[in-house]
């Protein structure tokens, strides 16, 4: 194979149309442009480079032929015969090197940028390894004292399963196959398969009862392969096509089950079918290998199908700066060898190289554009702020009104799931239940009409709330948060993958700890933006990567200090080499300013001690604010007075009042005056540990606790994870579903240290594994019922445990702290529970529903442009331009209660027709603190109030522009509030276009006065917002 076509096989795989018959995510995208892709690579590449050697020799031919034709020219003037003169031999010999140097110097730029462009790519990803020359390499250093490095500390992490989910591909007449995984029946498959191996499997032909958007029961039917019609857009027309589908459940199955006897077991069920004999006889196509010689199509594809995928770990954050520095180190290092330059040789050999060395340049910069257009794509996509695919709620029975709770006694869904979560018993009924007040309803069994209800019905909404559940990656979750939640979160606590054999993560080989390194910057970068100024970030994690997380942690900011907890979590221990391991620990991140961020623990004195200062530094007139009175009566402390006058001085230390009222002032027994040991500034939440105590008539004020700063070794019985993590949770679900879960106690304690001055804290989760943040707050709060203080919190979760584990978890907890075998003994009562549960598109997602589609019109203009023009384009534009419509398909906005997109609906990957919800991810988008919803979606609109965090009083009205159209939009003007006389609002966003007026007059107390409105149209803010990328 010659170095060029070498080359192009290199770059079809970079560019990954190495298999064109594959059509399902980036494949699709990329294939979907295909032949103009194709075309540069087999094509307009090697004339390019041609054209390029040619100019230069052309240009160097000439020179050396003027030159020739002086040298004849000066030989002859000097009576010499030109052939005999050295000048011109050397003249001649140069000319028939440059004519034969061409084909050298185009073989040797295919060399070179195979071996340039070989070197950073490794299936499906470029991995950021700095070259500075061969096998040595070089680390970015910008002068720190210290510094951590890692393979892929430029890139983010983006892996998600190593299953695929759909998969589609095209057989030679462009018909196209596609294997779908269908969503696992919870009704049946709800159960932990801990001694069962997940296999795919061909669906057997069954009928399934599933749910409307109004709530209602109908019952689909599912065939293992079916036809269906689907429509493409090509140039810009929609063609009806015929698709084959073939349906797969990833499904538990005894262990040791083979997954290649079931493939063979598949494709004789799918070449025997009927419809597949008649009209699909190409999958049983021979596609041989050595080692299979009866290998048929379809088998060719579903073994991929079946088979782990082991690419697409990172996407890069800036490819072209990466590539464009490497090529630069490239050349001078490996091609021009300047290290040598002093070398005469080497010196000629350089200046012989010139015009292969500009054309190597100007190459491989085209194709480092061509690929970064590809790679930003997907930075794109990945960075964008996912939709809001569901939203629902978990909500207490008591905090429904008359008309609600009627639906839910009514609902068999809602018995089912209360039997099953084991909040009540089997056989409950209605006429038998008590205490229903702390059942917890969950709206996701109800249809929209009942949603809608109860959001209209809860005032300051967002207040309320006391949790968020997000299902998503967490990197996505984070990103759609941040405007909402930024500088908000008193506390981040995560207990991520720890990367141990226990606790793996999956990983690209050789870069297991590089992998998790960029797993762990990328999310605690991100989550920064939410910490409050006071906020603290803590962080569980083992020995194996404490250093790396640790040096991770203090390059977040130059502002915060890092401290290492050390926690008995295991008393028993796990054997090591070495060692019997009994701990793991907690980093914590906090302000390096804030003295109290972590809060102090109130420990009993042997002895109380004198409130009253003495001693050094314990004079009124070198402490004046604390100098004050503290009022007492009954022996209890009262109040707290002000700070007197310089020129006022006390009676005594104790002062009689004719209310009945004592004052007490830090005067000694010698009548000095002294000071208090708390400024008038902290006294008040220091109150509950001083003591009044009375001798001989007198009385004096004395500290009963001190406070003591938290230990960095936490031990003792309740941080052990055995008992307050692992059997909590197996005797609230009822079987062992999740392991290694976190004692409850500690993630208490994590919450009590870093909240307790605080009423209503946030404290955020975005491991959240088993759900054990989200318990320990709920917990927080029934501890608190009489202080008056209420957490709350967000938890994020992508995995399988968030329908298995995290949100039942959640859902028991609220309703009762006392468990056993998966059934509550006892509801907790007094604990009212209200909070929100989100799905989000995930990355995955945005890559299926995405089309590329060039406009007839730009079709037209395209074909008027010139080579140039068109490769510009193709390398530039042409994969922002062509998907910018299924990207975010503004037109749908008209109708914005029925915008749909293919959704992932279980762990496995298998999707769903879905409606997104748009308004709730508007709100995210804004960062709206969200006080009333209006939800009227049979009359074509949703309302909401809330305010922006610039804290502008804000209004979002979302319209059904088929009901509410232009002219109609002006007789609900009043009722929506858009011309309110007290300018209710500073902000109005309205969907669809609309000719509302932005001035009106008002009366006024001194005559008229002419109001204006701050009207935005939700569409391109929408799409803005969606898009922004934070540097």
């Amino acid at each position: 194979m010659s170095k060029y076509n070498e080359l192009v096989k290199k770059l079809k795989e970079i560019f990954q149309i190495d298999r064109p018959e594959l059509d399902f995510g980036i494949y699709r995208i990329l294939n979907a442009r295909a032949d103009e892709i194709n075309d540069y690579l087999d094509n307009k590449l090697k004339s390019k480079i041609q054209s390029a050697l040619a100019d230069a020799g052309n240009a160097n031919k000439a020179d050396l032929e003027q030159q020739l034709q002086a040298a004849i020219k000066a030989a002859t003037d000097a009576g010499f015969e030109p052939d005999q003169s050295p000048k011109v031999q050397e003249l001649k010999v140069q000319l028939v090197a440059a004519a034969s140097g061409a084909s050298e110097h185009e073989n040797a730029v295919f060399s070179h940028l195979l071996t340039f462009f070989s070197r950073y790519y490794d299936n499906g990803d470029f991995i950021s390894k700095r070259r500075y020359k061969g096998d040595t390499y070089a680390i970015p250093y910008a002068g720190e004292e210290v510094m951590l490095h890692w393979a892929n500390k430029d890139q983010y992490y983006i892996k998600s399963g190593e299953n695929f989910a759909n998969y589609s591909f095209k057989l030679d007449d462009g018909r196209k196959v596609s294997f779908k995984l269908l969503a696992a029946d919870t009704a049946k498959d709800n159960r932990k398969d801990n001694d069962a191996d997940r296999r795919f499997v061909l669906i057997e032909p069954h009928t399934r009862t599933k749910l409307d958007d109004n709530g209602e029961e109908y019952e689909q039917a599912y065939q293992p392969v079916e036809v269906v019609k689907i429509t493409e857009l090509v140039d810009g027309e929609s063609i009806e096509k015929e698709e084959l589908v073939i349906h797969f459940e990833y499904k538990a199955m005894k262990k040791g089950t083979k997954q290649d006897a079931l493939v063979q077991a598949a494709i004789s069920s799918i070449l025997s079918d009927q419809v597949v004999q008649k009209h699909w006889v190409e999958l049983a196509k021979r596609a041989p290998t050595e080692k299979n010689p009866s290998r048929t199509e379809l088998e060719r594809h579903l073994t991929t199908y079946t088979q782990r995928n082991t690419s697409d770990y990172f996407i890069h954050k800036d490819l072209s700066g990466f590539l464009t520095n490497e090529l630069d180190f490239y050349i001078k290092n490996e091609v021009m060898n300047l290290d040598n330059v002093q070398n005469a040789e080497v010196f000629a050999s350089i200046e012989k190289q010139l015009r292969m060395i500009q054309c190597l340049r100007a190459v491989a910069r085209d194709l480092i554009t061509f690929l970064a257009q590809l790679e930003n794509f997907q930075r794109k996509l990945w960075n964008k702020k996912k939709f809001v695919a569901s939203t629902n709620y978990l909500v207490s029975f008591c905090l429904l009104n008359e008309d609600l709770k009627k639906h839910v006694i009514s609902c068999e869904a809602q018995w089912n799931e209360w039997k099953k979560l084991g909040l009540i018993d089997s056989k409950a009924t209605k006429d038998n239940l008590i205490d229903t007040d702390w059942l917890v309803v969950d709206t996701s069994l109800f249809s929209e009409d009942f949603k809608a209800k109860l959001v209209s019905s809860v005032d300051n909404i967002d207040d309320f709330l006391d949790g968020t559940l997000v299902n998503s990656d967490n990197y996505q979750a984070l990103n759609l948060l941040k405007n909402k939640y930024r500088e908000k979160v008193d506390l981040i606590y995560i207990d991520p993958p720890y990367n141990t054999n226990s606790t793996p993560i999956l990983y690209k080989n050789e870069y297991k700890r590089s992998s998790w390194a960029s797993l762990m910057a990328n999310r605690l970068e991100l989550s920064m933006c939410l910490l409050s100024k006071d906020g603290v970030k803590a962080v569980a994690i083992d020995d194996s990567e404490v250093t790396n997380l640790s040096k991770i942690m203090e390059s977040l900011s130059n502002e915060h200090r890092l401290t290492r907890v050390t926690v008995v979590h295991n008393p028993k221990g796990s054997i090591t080499k070495d060692f019997n391991r009994t701990h793991e620990y907690c980093l914590f991140l906090t302000n390096e300013n804030d003295k109290e961020a972590i809060g102090r623990t109130l420990e009993k004195n042997d002895k109380p001690r004198k409130m009253r200062r003495w001693g050094e530094n314990s004079l009124r007139t070198e402490r004046r604010l604390s100098f004050y009175p503290i009022y007492i009566c009954d022996g209890k402390v009262v109040r707290v007075g002000d700070v007197p006058s310089d020129d006022f001085h006390p009676a005594g230390k104790n002062v009689f009042q004719e209310d009945g009222l004592i004052e007490v002032w830090p005067i000694d027994q010698n009548g000095i005056e002294r000071r208090w040991n708390f400024g008038l500034d902290s006294i008040e939440k220091n109150l509950d540990r001083i003591a009044v105590i009375e001798k001989n008539g007198e009385y004096d004020l004395f500290l009963t606790h001190e406070q003591s700063v938290p230990k960095t070794v936490w031990s003792g019985g309740e941080y052990d994870a055995g008992k307050w993590g692992n059997s909590l949770l197996i005797s609230m679900l009822g079987e062992k579903r999740f392991d290694f879960p976190k004692s409850i106690n500690l993630v208490k304690r994590c919450i009590d240290i870093t909240t307790q001055n605080k009423k209503t804290p946030l404290i955020v989760d975005y491991f959240a594994g088993s759900g054990t943040t989200g318990h320990a707050v709920i917990e927080h709060n029934y501890s608190n019922l009489d202080n008056d203080k209420s957490a709350s919190f967000v938890v994020v979760e992508q995995g399988q445990y968030f329908d298995t584990v995290t949100k039942p978890r959640i859902v028991k907890a609220a309703y009762s702290n006392n468990w056993k075998s998966g059934r509550a003994i006892t509801p907790r009562k007094g604990l009212k529970f209200f909070a929100k549960v989100l799905k989000l598109e995930s990355y995955e997602d945005t890559l299926n529903n995405i089309a590329l589609v060039k406009k007839q019109s730009n079709t037209d203009l395209f074909s008027m442009l010139d080579e140039d023009a068109k490769t510009d384009y193709l390398i530039n534009y042409m994969l922002d331009v062509e998907s910018k419509e299924s990207l975010v398909n503004l037109k749908s906005f008209q109708r914005p209660f029925d915008y749909k997109m293919d959704i992932t609906t279980d762990s496995a990957g298998a999707t769903e027709r879905k409606t997104i919800d748009l308004v709730e991810t508007f709100n995210y988008l804004l960062g709206l603190h969200v006080k009333s919803i209006e939800s009227n979606i049979e009359r074509g609109y949703v309302r909401i109030e809330g305010t922006l965090p610039t804290g502008e009083r804000t209004l979002v009205l979302w319209r059904d522009c088929d009901k509410i159209g232009y002219d109609k939009l002006n007789d609900y003007a009043n009722r929506f509030d858009l011309y309110a006389k007290e300018q209710t609002f500073d902000v109005i966003y309205i969907n669809g276009d609309h000719n509302v007026q932005t001035a009106f007059t008002v009366e006024g107390e001194d005559g008229e006065i002419v109001r204006s409105l701050k009207l935005r149209q939700i569409e391109p803010e929408f799409l803005s917002l969606m898009f922004a990328e934070e540097a």
